[in-house]
């Protein structure tokens, strides 16, 4: 008996190229991506005990706010290529081109092959989804992880086996690892799709489902457990948490507190409203973000790469630049919590449309539009995810209808469509309402809506040549109506690009969907190339939105997508490259012998850059914010007086949750003149100041805060700790 060949598709080779270039090209221009996370990976390289806990320093003080399977993973590629930008993005990169193939893999076999390759396509060039892929967040092997859940899934219900079944939901609990009750997101998806499919008893449902729960459980609570249980002494304190505890991270600050917001204070004193840790600068001092893309502005402790950290207003598009909220601590504190706040409640200030410096209400926290059911189709999210969402409902209610058979019994057809109906709403529902998420959060809604553009497509297709009445209207009206929503989305950037991208979508769209109107009944095969040919046109925007991050740079730390990035980002030099004070670095390595820390400092976003250029620990007392309860002042002198903390910088940017450790070293430490180890960088900031009023002016924006290193540079303090104190 021949063996069946197995055919390569030449179009999906050239869309896989096509994601690979999307997501990996000039990422070696990214030196540190997000600090506080390569922070991490620097520290795990350096022992196994840093490798499990994903501890933030080398010397295992404090974990950053995630579980450490992606870090893990970074961590692995760091070692095998080196400690790069790039290695650490590398495994995220690749973990989108694998989103790709699985969407392939997954629509052909029901819905054939053209579907397949669209919904790839659609997958490869999702706005959100390249942006997140060219970084170190964790959100594209969480998507990665989900999509080959639901491969696996789809194989036990064709083959009717229990072990692709648990094998499904052990890699959702891998997901769990990876961002904790975010991975849980699909598991309605997975429950109803597998009641529905799955060929066998009802009985034998309930305890296949049952068992494969029961796996879901222990996979997603073994390194949970496994830490809490450890003493407290032996492990790192669980960042972001007020109770050092990784099951009270993933289920309140990593969990309901997505839903609801974060309006608790938390920690020793921490401020009632924080931002969030992908605000913060790329350097070392905690402060607010620049626009999407725009060069890093912190300068820890008078960085020798001076760059401007004031906050820039609101631009005109109505969209708030990345981590687009004050923060709320006293003092001017460091922003806290969003990813990594430090367990602290995110609030403040919420950020709004607009220009200038006023921040309105009701737009949302992060600048993620106002919670209600159309949400995803305002300004503040739309460009990001939903180009093509009105073509995925259309698309959805054509393969319910096409799919239907004379008998009563859902066709595979129609029981696929429900689980990416399953996957698509619930998550849809929770983005509309939730207080506390960042827009590439956005990339969990990429599958389900490439999934039904694909097959959606050639079922609107289907129904458009062999159907009458209504039916054979969804294919026009879906590209009408489509056209139209990418049209109001281009309205607010048409000074930006030019007004010839919305009358050629609007023209070409408009023509397309007329043309199928008119002439379905006179050229039937010209039908399939006019309707094709119409949503590649729609894919147009998606396409540029997707390479703006390659055009212009991108922000590592809240990636974004679109045309704004021109303006903000310094054509492609805007990536988060973290600054650090080498004048410092040569005066503690030179006067810190015998300490177990470089310094100690008040949070995390000090403590990153330093971390990354030496390979050294550094204590960050509050964790990321700085309000984490950490440590305690008695726990704090006993390191002084054994010698394993000697310095202590105090950047002048708040006390965060510690104030009684920042004011002990204050008043007991030996402050060390500033022209020891402060760098001169009074010209610097000038340049930078006079770089950002002009990148304020192209960018439509009319006002900032003002905030830069050079008050940062006056106000930081470093204090030498006496061990007989």
């Amino acid at each position: 008996m021949k063996m069946k060949k197995r055919e390569i598709d030449a179009v999906l080779i050239l869309i896989l190229l096509a994601s690979a270039f999307l997501n990996m090209y000039n990422i070696w221009n990214d030196d540190t991506v997000n600090p506080y996370y390569t922070a991490a990976v620097t520290s795990m390289l350096q022992s196994f005990h840093n490798f499990f806990y994903a501890s933030f320093d080398a010397a295992g003080f404090i974990t950053v706010d995630k579980p450490p399977v992606t870090y893990q993973i970074q961590t692995i590629s760091a070692l095998i290529f080196g400690m790069h930008g790039w290695s650490v993005i590398l495994p995220q990169a690749l973990a989108g081109v694998g989103s790709v193939l699985f969407m392939y893999l997954l629509i052909k076999p029901t819905f054939g092959k053209t579907a397949a390759r669209i919904a790839s396509f659609v997958m490869a060039c999702t706005p959100i989804a390249v942006a997140v892929a060219r970084t170190n967040n964790v959100d594209a092997l969480l998507v990665f992880f989900l999509l080959f859940a639901t491969w696996l899934l789809f194989k036990a219900i064709r083959k009717g086996r229990l072990i692709w079944l648990l094998a499904a939901f052990f890699v959702v609990g891998a997901g769990f690892n990876t961002k904790m009750l975010q991975a849980y997101m699909i598991l309605p998806a997975f429950l109803l799709f597998y009641m529905i499919a799955a060929n066998t008893t009802i009985k034998k449902k309930i305890i296949s489902l049952v068992s494969a729960l029961a796996v879901l459980a222990a996979v997603s609570l073994s390194w949970p457990l496994i830490v809490d249980n450890i003493p407290a002494s032996k492990r790192p304190y669980v960042g972001s948490s007020q109770t050092n505890s990784v099951l009270e991270l993933a289920f309140g600050y990593n969990g309901i507190q997505r839903l609801t917001g974060q309006s608790s204070g938390g920690g020793q004193g921490g401020p009632d409203g924080n931002a969030s840790k992908e605000m913060s600068s790329s350097g070392g001092s905690s402060q607010m973000q620049k626009p999407p893309g725009q060069s890093s502005s912190s300068s820890s402790a008078s960085g020798d790469k001076s760059q401007n950290g004031s906050m820039t207003a609101p631009p005109s598009n109505g969209k708030m630049p990345s981590g687009g909220e004050m923060p709320s601590g006293g003092q001017g504190g460091p922003p806290s919590g969003g990813d990594g706040g430090g367990g602290g409640p995110g609030g403040g200030g919420k950020s709004g449309t607009g220009t200038g410096s006023k921040m309105q209400s009701g737009s949302g926290m992060f600048g993620t539009g106002t919670p209600g059911p159309l949400r995803l189709f305002q300004t503040e999210l739309s460009d990001q995810i939903s180009w093509l969402l009105p073509f995925a409902i259309f698309g959805m209610a054509g393969l319910l209808i096409a799919g239907a058979r004379e008998r009563r019994r859902l066709s595979a057809e129609q029981k696929e469509t429900i689980f990416w109906a399953a996957w698509l709403v619930p998550i849809a529902g929770f983005f509309s309402v939730a207080e506390f998420f960042h827009h590439y959060y956005l990339i969990m809604l990429a599958p389900p809506i490439a999934a039904l553009v694909g097959a959606g497509w050639v079922a609107l297709v289907h129904l458009y040549r062999k159907q009458a009445g209504w039916k054979t209207w969804l294919l026009p009206a879906a590209i009408l109506v489509t056209t139209g929503f990418e049209l109001f989305i281009l309205r607010n950037y048409n000074d930006q690009i030019g007004a010839g991208w919305s009358i050629g979508v609007g023209v070409i769209g408009a023509v397309a969907a007329i043309a199928l109107f008119v002439f379905k009944q006179r050229q039937k095969p010209l039908s399939y190339y006019v309707s094709l040919a119409a949503l590649l046109v729609l894919m147009v925007m998606p396409i540029y939105w997707a390479s703006t991050p390659l055009l212009y740079g991108g922000n590592s730390s809240l990636p974004e997508t679109g045309p704004q990035l021109a303006s903000t980002s310094g054509k492609g030099m805007g990536m988060d490259n973290a600054s650090v004070n080498t004048k410092l670095i040569n005066y503690l390595e030179k006067h810190n012998a015998g300490a177990d820390y470089l310094f100690a400092t008040t949070d995390s976003n000090t403590a990153a850059p330093y971390i990354i250029k030496t390979k050294k620990a550094v204590m960050a007392i509050g964790g990321y914010s700085g309000s984490d309860p950490a440590i305690t002042l008695a726990q704090f002198k006993k390191l002084v007086k054994e010698g394993k903390v000697k310095y202590f910088l105090a950047s002048g940017m708040g006390k965060g949750g510690n104030n009684d450790i920042v004011q002990w070293v204050e008043k007991n430490g030996k402050k060390v003149s500033s022209d020891k180890w402060q760098s001169n960088t009074d010209q610097k900031t000038k340049n930078s100041d006079a770089a950002d009023k002009k990148s304020s002016k192209a960018s439509g924006k009319n006002s900032r805060m003002s905030g830069g290193p050079g008050g940062m540079n006056q106000s930081a303090s470093l204090y030498e700790l006496q061990s007989d104190e």
